[in-house]
């Protein structure tokens, strides 16, 4: 039987007691993928919820006046039952302008931090300025967010009223987004807009 010097013990020793770069390589890489996922999964289960209805009207400056003028709407009450909620037409789905979207949504929690929208009197100042910045954002897209829901190539145009069956009929065949003629239909529409501001 061999004998060992105390060197070479301690050095058996230590192999024993370090991994190899190997093992402690991958055993970092196991734990960074695993908290990447409780991460990246906690991070959209946040993002969705914030895409909640309720969410959206949990702060009475949307309750009492957006949400209020959405409930008389066709999107919130209709003979299908299908509503569509404030992230349906406000939050594109394609994660990318969803980031972009929540970015600058962030205004609208500043407007409710400072208190710029506070009252009934004070949103009704600041809604055409609101209603503006929708509007070109939804030009911008080509309404996508509508377009998520309705397609002007699967409407039954027998089903429509004459008048929408030829408006949708040559929206379709001019390109035009569904904002420049849906103005308004959801929410009210400002007292204080000009010619310039109506598309249609």
């Amino acid at each position: 039987m061999d004998k060992k010097t105390p060197e070479q013990n301690e050095g058996m020793l230590s192999r024993l007691k370090k991994p190899s770069t190997r093992y402690s390589l991958g055993g970092l890489l196991i734990v960074g993928f695993a908290i990447g996922i409780i991460f990246w999964g906690g991070f959209n289960t946040a993002m969705e919820w914030t895409n909640s209805e309720k969410f959206c009207i949990s702060c009475h400056e949307m309750y009492d006046n957006v949400y209020a003028e959405y409930k008389q709407t066709i999107h919130y009450n209709n003979r299908t039952g299908v509503r569509a909620v404030c992230s349906d037409c406000h939050v594109p789905r394609e994660w990318g302008p969803k980031m972009i979207r929540k970015i600058q949504a962030s205004r609208e929690v500043w407007g409710k931090l400072t208190g710029t929208i506070n009252t009934r009197e004070k949103f009704e100042a600041k809604r055409l300025e609101l209603s503006r910045r929708e509007w070109k954002r939804m030009l911008a897209n080509d309404s996508l967010e509508c377009r998520n829901c309705h397609s002007l190539e699967s409407m039954d145009k027998d089903k429509q009223q004459s008048r929408a069956s030829r408006q949708h009929e040559r929206a379709r065949e001019e390109g035009t987004t569904c904002i420049v003629c849906h103005q308004g239909i959801a929410h009210e529409l400002s007292d204080d807009m000009t010619d310039d501001d109506y598309f249609n």
